[in-house]
C-alpha cells in the first residue's frame, strides 16, 4: 500500500485497457481531479477576497494587484511541478502538492485577521496561493499518461474541467462563508478538504514506473518549436480563462458599484468555462483540436468587442451576458488546445514508422512522456495569461477609467492566435505541414 507502484502500463492495447486499465485510470482520474479542484479553490480565493478588503482602503488597482500575483507565481511553479510526478511518482507528488495548499490556507486567515496588515505583506500572502496553481500542470502530467491516445482528449478535459470548476466553487461559496463566519474563513474552511484530498491520494492513487523520466530528458522538450508554438495559443485559451474568472467580481465592483451586490453572480463565469471544457476535447476528438481552436479564437475575438460595448454603454446585461460568452469560448479552447498537444508529439514521434512494430510501440511511448512534459510547460507558460489579463485590466482602469483598451488589446491578440493556428496547423503547405495530415 504504501509503495503503489504499478510496473506494467499499456493503455493503447485494448485488451490491458479493458481487463485492468480502464478502472484503475478513472480511479486515478477521480482523485486527481478532487486534489486539483481544491487547487484551483486555493489559488482564485482572492478574487473574492480582494472584494472584501474595503476597509483597508486600497486602490483598484492595488486590488487587482492582489488577485494578480496568485496568477504570476502558480503560473512560474507550474514548470518544475511538471517534472514533479515523473521524478517522484504521480500519487506521491499529488500528496505533498495538495498538503501544500494548507500553506496559503493558514496564511490568508491570519492576514484578514489583524486590520493592521500592511499591503505588502497581503501581497506576500496572496502570492503563496500560487502553490494552488501548480497543481494543475503535475496533475496533467499525470493523468496523460493512463489513458489511451483515442481517449485522451475527453480525459484531460474532465481532469482540466474539474480543476476549473474550483473557481466558481470559490465565488459561489465564499461569499456566503464570509457572511457567516467573517472573511479568516474563506482559508480556513479549505483545511478539512485538503486533508481528506490528501488521504485519499495517498491510499487510492498510484504511481506508474512506465512514467518516470530524469528531469534532464523532460527539459528536452523546451527546445521543440511545437512546446512554444502551443504555449503561446495557451496563453489565449487557459490564460484568458483564469485572467477573466478572477478578474471579473472587481470589474463588477469598480465598472458598475450600483451593482455590487451581484458580485455573487462572478461564479457563472468560470462554472461554464468549465462545464463546457469537456465539450472542447469531445469536438477535437472528432473534428480535430486545431479546427476547434481556429473557431474559438475567432469567437473570443468577437465576443471581446461585445464587452466592451456593454461597458461603454454602461450596459450591465449586454456586459455581463458577453461576459459569459466570453468565458465560455476560452473553455472550449481549453478543451481543444490540451486535445492537441499528445495529439503533435505522437504524430511527430511515430511519423515514418508503421503500427504495431515495436519501433513504433516505442516510439509512441516516447511521444507519450514528451507530451507529458510539453503539457506542463505550455500550462505554466500559458497560465501567466491571467496575470497578463489582470494587470492589462488593472492598468486600463488606472490609465484610462476604464477597461476598453485592455479589451481590444485582448482581442488583437486572440486575431494573432487565429492566424497561428490555422498555419502552423490547417494550413497543408505550413510549416509542420505533416501534423495537418494527422489531424492534429
Amino acid at each position: 500500500m504504501a509503495n503503489r507502484w504499478i510496473a506494467e502500463w499499456r493503455p493503447d492495447d485494448p485488451g490491458f485497457w479493458a481487463d485492468t486499465g480502464r478502472r484503475i485510470a478513472r480511479r486515478n482520474l477521480a482523485f486527481s481531479i478532487f486534489a486539483e479542484h481544491l487547487g484551483f479553490t486555493l489559488w482564485t480565493v482572492w478574487s473574492i477576497v480582494a472584494v472584501q478588503l474595503g476597509a483597508y482602503r486600497f486602490s483598484t488597482d492595488q486590488l487587482f494587484w492582489i488577485v494578480s500575483l496568485p496568477n504570476l507565481v502558480g503560473s512560474a511553479l507550474r514548470i518544475p511541478y511538471t517534472f514533479g510526478p515523473a521524478r517522484f511518482g504521480g500519487r506521491n507528488f499529488t500528496v505533498v502538492s495538495v498538503l501544500l495548499l494548507l500553506v496559503p490556507a493558514v496564511l490568508l486567515a491570519v492576514a484578514v485577521s489583524d486590520p493592521a496588515t500592511p499591503y505588502w505583506a497581503f501581497l506576500v500572502i496572496a502570492a503563496t496561493a500560487g502553490l494552488g496553481g501548480g497543481n494543475f500542470a503535475s496533475s496533467m502530467a499525470n493523468i496523460t499518461h493512463f489513458y489511451p491516445q483515442e481517449r485522451q482528449g475527453a480525459a484531460l478535459g474532465l481532469n482540466a474541467a474539474g480543476g476549473n470548476i474550483g473557481v466558481s466553487s470559490v465565488q459561489l461559496l465564499m461569499p456566503l462563508v464570509i457572511g457567516a463566519f467573517g472573511l479568516a474563513a474563506a482559508g480556513l474552511f479549505w483545511i478539512p478538504f485538503i486533508v481528506a484530498a490528501a488521504l485519499g491520494a495517498f491510499f487510492l492513487m498510484d504511481n506508474l514506473s512506465s512514467a518516470r523520466a530524469p528531469a534532464r530528458e523532460q527539459l528536452r522538450i523546451a527546445g521543440r518549436a511545437q512546446t512554444w508554438i502551443m504555449s503561446l495559443l495557451y496563453i489565449g485559451t487557459f490564460g484568458s480563462f483564469i485572467g477573466y474568472s478572477t478578474a471579473l467580481p472587481l470589474l463588477i465592483k469598480s465598472q458598475f458599484p450600483e451593482r455590487a451586490s451581484l458580485v455573487w453572480l462572478a461564479f457563472l463565469g468560470p462554472l461554464l468555462g468549465s462545464l463546457v471544457r469537456p465539450a472542447g476535447g469531445w469536438l477535437s476528438d472528432r473534428l480535430g483540436g486545431a479546427r476547434v481552436t481556429l473557431a474559438g479564437f475567432a469567437a473570443m475575438a468577437a465576443v471581446a468587442a461585445l464587452v466592451w460595448q456593454g461597458l461603454a454603454r454602461h450596459d450591465f446585461v449586454l456586459f455581463f451576458g458577453a461576459y459569459l460568452l466570453l468565458v465560455a469560448a476560452t473553455g472550449i479552447g481549453n478543451g481543444s488546445t490540451y486535445r492537441m498537444i499528445p495529439a503533435i508529439f505522437r504524430a511527430r514521434a511515430t511519423t515514418g514508422l508503421a503500427p504495431g512494430t515495436p519501433a513504433h510501440e516505442a516510439a509512441l511511448a516516447a511521444g507519450r512522456r514528451d507530451a507529458s512534459a510539453a503539457v506542463g510547460i505550455i500550462s505554466a507558460i500559458g497560465a501567466f495569461g491571467g496575470f497578463f489579463i489582470n494587470r492589462g485590466f488593472g492598468g486600463s482602469i488606472a490609465g484610462t477609467g476604464g477597461a476598453g483598451a485592455a479589451l481590444a488589446a485582448f482581442a488583437g491578440f486572440y486575431a494573432v492566435c487565429a492566424l497561428l493556428t490555422w498555419a502552423c496547423y490547417l494550413r497543408s503547405a505550413g510549416p509542420v505541414a505533416g501534423l495537418a495530415a494527422a489531424r492534429v
